[in-house]
């Protein structure tokens, strides 16, 4: 878990088909795509110049868990994973295995799909100034951190790597996606996925505070959970038995949330070209490792 890899070279093994902020993807064949995680961590839309050790396994770790388990307790869910096997052109990079997946190549939903069931982070800087969150309008008096009356579907744009993405109201998403059918799956999913996801999290003593989904389409025009998902990466987890002590202040996570309150308290949010120091490193692995640990009843 000590080695940090930044950059996935497969010796052109396999065609490049994109470079995420995190994860490298190559085609496998027609059909199939590798995911490669690397250890590279962004904030704020912007990639660190120096990855966090491991983090790039224990995503991928973390994804398998919960493409096994949804399905089982979302009735109808299909995922794009397949395994956790190298294909056979690079089999022998042992050293990418535990941070590979392959999965179905599928034509991506356009949108990032949001669940939020508490209010923090962007969702809570917009309602203090409106009362809204994605132009929902919410009850008036609620404060940092509160578990809202239902979890809301606060999807944002997709934006190119690079850019940032913008929150949009529900109808700006539907208006994207074109598809009211698929629109309507794609935020009836997202809400099921959280809840399963949320309960689960709680059973072990997390609050899932707020998680990203992305979705794609298949052949039939079914939609499918793609990406990665329920990480540190793209949810926020806060230990549940300090949540009510903490309402109106920022919560103990264990997600990059550290990384981000370390960013902005040196004047360094959204900068480019940030080393981030090595303590920092440790402490946001260690958040890492634990979620991971506390989810999947796996020790690293």
């Amino acid at each position: 878990m000590s080695e940090t890899i930044t950059t996935i070279d497969i010796q052109g093994k396999l065609p490049k088909v994109a470079s995420g902020k995190v994860r490298d993807l190559f085609a496998v064949d027609d059909d199939t795509l590798l995911f490669v995680a690397s250890d590279r961590i962004s904030a704020y839309d912007v990639i660190m110049e120096n990855g966090i050790p491991g983090k790039g396994a224990l995503l991928t770790a973390m994804s398998i868990y919960w493409f096994n388990y949804l399905p089982q307790h979302v009735p109808g869910l299909k995922t794009h994973y397949i395994s956790n096997t190298l294909p056979s052109p690079i089999s022998t990079l042992t050293t990418f295995q535990d941070r590979s997946m392959q999965v179905r190549r599928l034509r991506i939903i356009p949108i990032e799909s949001i669940v939020r069931g508490y209010i923090t982070g962007s969702g809570w800087s917009e309602y203090k100034k409106s009362g809204t969150v994605n132009g929902i309008r919410l009850p008036e008096g609620l404060i940092e951190g509160q578990k809202l009356p239902q979890a809301l579907w606060t999807p944002s744009t997709k934006a190119e790597l690079g850019d940032k993405d913008e929150n949009i109201s529900p109808e700006k998403a539907r208006e994207i996606i074109a598809n009211r059918t698929i629109a309507a799956r794609v935020e009836e999913l997202s809400l099921q996925i959280y809840e399963a996801a949320a309960k689960r999290a709680e059973s072990v003593g997390i609050v899932l505070a707020d998680t990203k989904f992305e979705f794609g389409l298949d052949e039939k025009d079914e939609v499918v959970l793609v990406d990665e998902v329920l990480t540190p990466d793209s949810s926020r987890f806060w230990p549940k038995d300090t949540w009510e002590q903490n309402l109106g202040k920022a919560q103990p996570s264990f997600d990059k949330q550290f990384l981000r309150d370390w960013l902005t308290s040196n004047g360094l949010k959204g900068k480019e070209g940030v080393k981030v120091p090595e303590d920092v490193v440790q402490q946001t692995a260690a958040k890492y490792r634990e979620a991971y640990e506390k989810i999947t009843g796996k020790s690293t």
